[in-house]
């Protein structure tokens, strides 16, 4: 049986938790300026528990914003879950300065596909089900 007309987040291991993707977690997904050398990523989570158990588990990390964006992980400077908000803020270094002749964002607002794409580790809880769809 073939699986090519499966989405990837369908397709675990035994091992492996189910991935989905991160937009079904989130309300918004943003990326702005943080400065001429750096670029701030916002998750806000769906929900209080949505984003305790991200939080928990740290789904939003280093190393997933490093491989999704092609970068050292010592690029990404700053991971902050933020209580008061439901919401995690990533702030990395801006591959150019922003306004920069090699710059193609000045406003940093274009940056966060990658991310709005990415499939994250998570198993839906039975209190969640509605929550999640």
């Amino acid at each position: 049986m073939s699986t090519a007309g499966l989405p990837p987040s369908t397709e675990t291991t035994a091992t492996a938790k189910p991935l989905v993707p991160l937009t079904t977690l989130a309300a918004v997904i943003r990326s702005k300026n943080s400065g001429p050398f750096e670029l701030t990523l916002d998750v806000f989570f769906r929900s209080e528990s949505i984003y305790q158990r991200a939080k928990a588990r740290q789904i939003i990390s280093a190393a997933l914003i490093a491989g999704l964006y092609g970068v050292p992980p010592e690029s990404v400077l700053d991971v902050v879950y933020f209580d008061a908000a439901a919401a995690v803020k990533v702030t990395l270094a801006r591959p150019v300065s922003s306004g920069s002749p090699r710059d193609t964002d000045v406003y940093g607002a274009q940056q966060h596909m990658p991310l709005a794409d990415a499939l994250v580790p998570w198993e839906v809880a039975a209190n969640e089900a509605n929550a999640v769809a």
